[in-house]
């Protein structure tokens, strides 16, 4: 089976072409039961949970769902829920032309919790925070229903608001980093994700930024805890999940497709770093234990 990629104009009530959606989480449900089941989308997603209770699972990793529970997706990652019927608060999706369009001068990737080095997609909001934020998504779902002047103005800016007051919570650890090897990182990333199937030295990609190979495990060790190879095979390996779970390809037309010399090579550093064989891994998301 390969799961469905959604689009925002899968979604009634869109805005701005197709390029901007935002509803209660309870109201989303009662039109779009489907979304529990396994999916991707093409574009970004933020939801902020005020009442109930359930799992998330996003890209194989679960996070239970919480009042103050914060989800932000990117596009591409896999997800499903389980919720309980009494669920509650607000999802937004939009893509990245509408927000690079209005933010000319910053682009959506210059938040770093979409960086797709970072292992988490949510943060669970204190009270005072919770309060806020909760503020902003209601001013925005009032706004789309009101058809007031420079209204999607006004929608996009409160998108943007709430993107920083994620950061403030987020970011903390980041900001105090050297902003050189931020910048680096992201260099790092983009390469990675343009090469990553066909390079997987480490080498590669230090030559490529033409610093050492010393200095960039230096970099990612400080902003990730993890070495360059680390960063390289969780890339590949999560790339083998998904299509494993979704394309449901053989281990050896996997290993085709990631640039694996062989597929042993493939099925040995799956086993070492999941801890579980391919089947494995395959047998626990048919049983839900993944």
């Amino acid at each position: 089976m390969r799961y469905p990629v959604y689009k925002i104009e899968n979604f009634e009530e869109t805005i701005f072409k197709n390029n901007f959606y935002v509803n209660s989480f309870a109201n989303h449900l009662k039109k779009h039961r489907f979304i529990e089941d396994l999916h991707r989308h093409n574009f970004y997603l933020l939801v902020f949970f005020t009442h109930g209770n359930g799992v998330h699972s996003i890209d194989f990793k679960k996070y239970s769902i919480q009042k103050g529970s914060l989800f932000f997706m990117q596009p591409g990652q896999m997800h499903s829920w389980k919720l309980s019927d009494d669920i509650e608060g607000y999802i937004v999706f939009y893509t990245k032309e509408i927000f690079d369009l209005y933010f000319k001068s910053k682009s959506i990737e210059s938040y770093s919790f979409f960086e797709s080095f970072q292992d988490h997609s949510e943060i669970l909001l204190s009270d005072d925070k919770r309060k806020l934020l909760e503020m902003y998504f209601k001013l925005m779902l009032e706004e789309k229903g009101n058809d007031q002047l420079y209204g999607k103005n006004k929608l996009i800016n409160l998108l943007d608001i709430i993107l920083i007051e994620i950061a403030r919570c987020y970011e903390p650890k980041i900001e105090s980093l050297n902003s050189n090897y931020n910048l680096k990182l992201k260099q790092f990333e983009a390469l990675l994700e343009k090469h990553y199937k066909n390079e997987k030295a480490p080498s590669f990609y230090a030559d490529k930024m033409a610093i050492t190979l010393k200095h960039l495990n230096r970099i990612t060790k400080a902003t990730l805890d993890k070495t360059v190879t680390d960063v390289i095979a969780e890339r590949l390996l999560l790339e083998g999940k998904r299509l494993l779970v979704e394309r449901k390809l053989s281990v050896n037309q996997i290993a085709d497709e990631l640039g694996f010399a062989s597929p042993n090579y493939f099925v040995k550093l799956f086993k070492k770093r999941v801890g579980i064989t391919t089947k494995g891994f395959v047998q626990k998301m048919k049983n839900h234990e993944l």
